[in-house]
């Protein structure tokens, strides 16, 4: 056979394999249960789907138009609280009513090199992530008390990929992709030009977003610090002080590891009748459309929660080369599955909430969706029921409709927390608003 036809079946072979592992891609992997079956305090696990390509269905971000918002619960109503922003990711509501946005996209170098990483960059953008971040916190205030903000500033400019904010008297704590900084700052001021004083240095990159809870009296920040990857395969050196949530000593700028095996950590709480700390969790990818559940749990000290060696409690990760030591007993299993992949990443509860009877008692949390289960999963806000300080029940839908009649995204949610007013506000990081949900 002439070395010119042996070339073309070769490159046939290669455009048919090519042709063929796209449409696995694209299509392959659908899910066996439902986000129900895989909800609440005892989800049901499938088996692991170890397929040579991993399921991927990533919905084109496309933003509201007109006067579109997401549909509330019954008995709640929702409006834009403030339109206009730049990936509005999460918030803080200070003692005065003012609200504080990081606008983030996080940092350059978020996809991994070769192949792998130009295709998740590729996803990144169809999703509406990537590109240029904004890096800046800005301050937004309802003057006339009308439920929507008529007055903005940009309070803190050229951070780093900011997330997490918490004002400890009069210091504006914000926590940046790779460090934990301090502000001077009083309720009412609207800019800072002071320079940050450093109080520790966070590990970069990976899971980039760095949430932030104070203490009751003060003294002491917890830090959530997602991985550097999916099952840790870039060595467990990589993962040093990651996959954890870190306590820091505000005085002595000390840091310990309070818990760890927490794959991305990310929505942090005080449960208000327990005074527990509370986190949501993003698990891992890649083993099919059933697993891993994201969850709520509680964060125990010294608690490790399995990553990257098992998942939800002890089941096993067959990726991931075991310990030396089978260490399955003293894994801590997650409180409340809340489905596979449907990204949770806000948290806050309802303390302080007047949503009526039915938002009482529990916690809202923020699904940013899916881009790795068939179907999609996520893209809502939802209300988790609690008795006693623990889940009961299965979640509630407080807000819908993020995603369109095609499965492209107007919008994903993130950060939830409740306002001065009781109300409850959501930041919207593709429609680049937040929403202000309250009763009818």
């Amino acid at each position: 056979m002439p070395d010119r036809t042996i070339r073309l079946a070769v490159l046939g072979l290669f455009i048919l394999s090519v042709l063929v592992g796209g449409y696995l891609y694209l299509t392959g992997g659908g899910a066996r249960l439902s986000i129900a079956d895989v909800t609440g305090s005892r989800p049901t696990l499938a088996g692991p789907d170890r397929r040579f390509v991993p399921v991927v269905k990533v919905p084109k971000a496309v933003g509201w138009t007109g006067n579109a918002t997401p549909v509330a619960a019954t008995g709640l109503t929702v409006k834009a609280f403030a339109q206009g922003l730049d990936h509005p990711r999460w918030m803080l509501v200070l003692p005065n009513g003012d609200v504080l946005v990081a606008e983030s996209n996080g940092p350059r170098s978020k996809a991994s090199g070769g192949i792998r990483g130009w295709f998740e960059r590729k996803f990144m953008q169809r999703a509406g992530a990537g590109g240029v971040s904004a890096d800046h916190i800005t301050l937004l205030r309802d003057t006339n008390g009308d439920g929507v903000a008529d007055f903005r500033s940009v309070l803190v400019a050229g951070l780093n990929a900011p997330f997490g904010m918490a004002l400890v008297g009069d210091q504006l704590y914000v926590a940046d992709n790779d460090a934990l900084l301090r502000f001077p700052f009083k309720p009412g001021e609207n800019r800072i030009d002071a320079k940050p004083e450093k109080i520790v240095a966070l590990p970069a990159g990976g899971h980039w977003t760095r949430s932030l809870v104070p203490n009751a009296d003060g003294t002491r920040l917890y830090v959530g610090v997602g991985s550097a990857s999916n099952i840790a395969e870039g060595g467990l050196e990589a993962e040093t002080n990651r996959a954890a949530v870190l306590e820091v000593d505000i005085k002595s700028k000390d840091f310990r590891v309070y818990a760890t095996g927490l794959r991305n950590p990310v929505g942090m709480a005080w449960e208000p009748e327990n005074k527990d700390l509370w986190v949501v969790v993003n698990e891992r990818d890649e083993l099919g459309s059933d697993l891993v559940p994201d969850y709520l749990t509680l964060v125990e000290f010294g608690g490790n929660y399995g990553w990257p060696w098992y998942y939800w409690g002890g089941n096993v990760d067959p990726r991931v080369p075991e310990p030396d030591q089978d260490i399955r007993q003293y894994i801590n299993r997650p409180d409340y599955a809340l489905g596979p992949h449907v990204a949770a990443l806000g948290l806050t509860f309802a303390a302080g909430a007047k949503l009526g009877p039915a938002f009482a008692n529990g916690a809202f949390i923020g699904l940013h969706g899916s881009w790795n289960r068939r179907p999609l999963s996520g893209y809502k806000v939802i209300f988790v029921p609690f008795a006693k300080g623990r889940p009961k029940g299965m979640p509630v839908d407080v807000l819908r409709g993020f995603l369109n009649a095609d499965e492209q995204a107007r919008g994903r949610p993130v950060g939830v927390v409740i306002d001065s007013k009781g109300a409850l506000l959501v930041a919207d990081d593709v429609g680049n608003r937040i929403w202000r949900v309250t009763t009818k």
